[in-house]
């Protein structure tokens, strides 16, 4: 008989501590869920992507680029009803960002225009990486979008620089002084 009251008490404790914990539970999914739209919000408002326009000579010369306009609009969409939709949002323009590697027109085929891609791509990385952390550090997510901003813009002076220098005329005989500084010309000995 002891035994049978010590298992009956035993069981009944089980499922008293069981409620409490599913009390505990649904309280702290609660809580998550209220500071994850406390997130969202933060950073609804400070995920914004200002682009300003290119001159006109710089944008003829880019307008085949195929990459850079998918780039751009996919980054001026903004996600608005989720941090997951925010998620996804980072996943495709990184993928975006990696495409413009890709077909770069030849006027801007050069070193200096590959490494702001680059640096552009970084960014879009770290952002893709810190929206999809579990504990999102919004901060950081807001600090790399002004950062993004800050990059596209060097981005697309570099561009408007290069376009510009192209337009330059040459002096008389400057081609000539050119060619005979080429060292792949010179008479081999």
């Amino acid at each position: 008989m002891p035994f049978k009251s010590f298992y009956f008490l035993l069981i009944l404790l089980l499922l008293v501590s069981c409620q409490n914990n599913n009390k505990e539970l649904i309280v702290e999914q609660q809580k998550e869920a209220e500071k994850r739209e406390v997130i969202f919000n933060i950073i609804d408002r400070g995920w914004v992507f200002d682009i300003s326009p290119i001159e006109a000579t710089t944008q003829s010369k880019i307008n085949n680029w195929v990459e850079w306009r998918n780039f751009l609009t996919e980054i001026n969409q903004k996600p608005k009803s989720t941090i997951g939709a925010f998620q996804k949002k980072a996943a495709v323009l990184s993928k975006k960002a990696m495409d413009l590697q890709m077909n770069i027109p030849f006027e801007f085929d050069n070193q200096q225009i590959k490494s702001r891609i680059s640096v552009i791509i970084t960014k879009v990385k770290s952002l893709d990486l810190y929206i999809h952390l579990r504990q999102i550090p919004e901060q950081k997510v807001i600090k790399l979008v002004n950062e993004l901003n800050t990059e596209i813009d060097y981005f697309q002076l570099q561009m408007e620089e290069i376009v510009k220098r192209s337009e330059i005329p040459m002096e008389e005989g400057e081609q000539d002084l050119i060619m005979m500084k080429d060292t792949s010309r010179a008479i081999p000995n």
